[in-house]
């Protein structure tokens, strides 16, 4: 049976935090940042985590995480890290946690919106003229992945993260 969850997917940058907690606010429901939670359960950054650990295992323990939200019943907003779709299990996990939404934005937009930020591993050390081209090449590797994942496909663009959550809800009829 299908979990009640709304689960925000996308790539880092696309909205997913922000919209998040404004569809926690509008429904009432108990926000999960996945990326916050496993900084939490490790005691470290995700950067340190890949650093340390690899990306594999970190992979690893988002799958962990999902499969401890389906058991447990989550029916809260749920906001998954930008590579969490990219494996099967965890694309099944997700539809079994609620309805996947698919926040999806452009390259451009995402990189303006990342410009100053030197948190995210994938893209440190890169001038926007890189950012843009790493993440229009992980965009189209990762489209299919998050389309396959998703119930409803939301394009962010022109819109802002309140009437993408708007539309979010009127689509799922929460």
């Amino acid at each position: 049976m299908k979990g009640k969850a709304i689960v925000l997917i996308g790539y880092m940058g696309c909205g997913k935090t922000t919209v998040s907690k404004i569809l926690a606010e509008k429904t009432g429901r108990l926000l999960l940042d996945t990326d916050e939670r496993i900084e939490h359960e490790q005691g470290m950054s995700i950067s340190r985590i890949f650093e340390e650990k690899g990306e594999q295992a970190f992979r690893q323990m988002e799958t962990e995480l999902l499969e401890q939200l389906v058991n447990t019943g989550f029916d809260g907003i749920l906001s998954c890290g930008g590579g969490m779709p990219l494996k099967e299990e965890n694309r099944r996990l997700m539809k079994d946690a609620g309805t996947v939404v698919y926040l999806k934005a452009d390259a451009e937009a995402i990189a303006t919106r990342l410009k100053d930020d030197e948190s995210r591993p994938l893209l440190r050390g890169l001038d926007y003229a890189e950012k843009v081209k790493k993440i229009r090449d992980m965009l189209a590797s990762r489209e299919r992945s998050y389309e396959a994942a998703a119930d409803q496909v939301t394009d962010t663009a022109g819109m802002s993260s309140a009437e993408v959550a708007s539309c979010i809800l009127a689509c799922i009829h929460i």
